[in-house]
Order: C-alpha cells, then structure tokens, then sequence
C-alpha cells in the first residue's frame, strides 16, 4: 500500500462486507415467521455433489407460518426435504410431490434464548474480524511511517481515523444484534 487513502479504502470495504456478512448470518435465524432466508444455507445431495437449495427449488411464502419450496426435478423432493428436516433449524418439511410445505413452528421460550446467544456469537465474530482489519489498517499505517511516505503528526491523526471507523462499524454490529435479539424474543 503505497498511500494512506488505500489503506482506508481497503479496511472501509472489508468492514463493510464483515456487516453484509452479518447481516446474512441473522437472516438464518428463525424468529418464529417464515423468511425465505431461512432456508439460504441448507445444501442438498444433487446430481452427485452438495448443492444449494435455491439452485434445485424456488421458495414461496404462501402465509406468515408457512414456507413452500417447489423442487424443479422430481426426482431430488426426497434430498430436499431430508436437506430441511436435518438442517438443525426444527422444522419439519411435508412433502406433496414436486411441492414441499414446511410450517414454521413458533419458538419455545427456551429456543429463544438459544437464538439470541447464536446472534451474539456471530455479532462477536463479526467484532472481532472488525479488529483485525485495524490491526491491518494500523500496520499499513506504521510501514507507510517506517518508509517515510508520512510523518509522525499524520501517523497519529490516521490512526485516530481507523479507530473512528472501527468505533462506528461496532456501534453497527451492536444496532444489527439489538434488532435481532428484538425480533427473535418477540412473541
């Protein structure tokens, strides 16, 4: 990295795909209604190898309780729907041919909570892949002191504006997870 303004870039754009990734990572948790997303990282035995389940079948939400996954090959209903049922998210696929229903149970009290420390793990992923990027950031910062490209006075005022960012892409994590623990504990 040659320039100061390359480092920012760099670190802006990998704390902003550790957000995104958060954000994927929460629209796999149930909150007791039914969400497509729900089913995004489910893989399913096809044709000889472990493939998505949006690239074998189109998910509908017909109601607020009730997903319908419409598997395109016949022959693949029973993989998708073994797929879903081992899935580890406890819901239990009825199968009607080539259309899947899957009722969305509502969540015990004690699933809730299970959730709700799943979402904090994966907020605390995310804070912590956050802190290596500064560390990144800090180092391209001290090489571009070391080589001389800046001054000490410039050292420290870039390092303060790598902690900014930081500070804001933990208040993000921190704003994402409320919302999740909000939406998972509401009944």
């Amino acid at each position: 990295m040659s320039s100061f303004n390359e480092i920012k870039n760099d670190f802006v754009s990998r704390m902003e795909k550790t957000v995104e990734s958060l954000k994927g990572e929460f629209g796999g948790l149930r909150a007791g209604r039914a969400h497509a997303s729900l089913l995004d990282g489910i893989m399913v035995e096809a044709y000889g190898s472990m493939t998505p389940l949006l690239q074998v079948a189109s998910i509908a939400i017909p109601d607020a309780r009730t997903l319908s996954v419409s598997v395109w090959d016949r022959g693949l209903s029973k993989a998708v729907e073994k797929s879903i049922r081992d899935s580890g998210l406890g819901l239990n696929p009825v199968s009607d041919g080539q259309l899947i229903r899957i009722p969305i149970p509502p969540l015990s009290e004690e699933r809730r909570k299970e959730l709700v420390k799943v979402a904090g793990k994966y907020a605390e992923q995310s804070k912590i892949s956050i802190r290596n990027i500064r560390r990144d950031a800090l180092d391209g910062i001290k090489k571009l002191k070391k080589d001389n490209l800046i001054s000490e006075d410039d050292e420290k005022k870039h390092e303060t504006e790598v902690q900014k960012f930081v500070d804001d892409y933990i208040k993000k994590i921190d704003e994402q997870l409320a919302g999740k623990e909000k939406d998972i504990l509401q009944v």
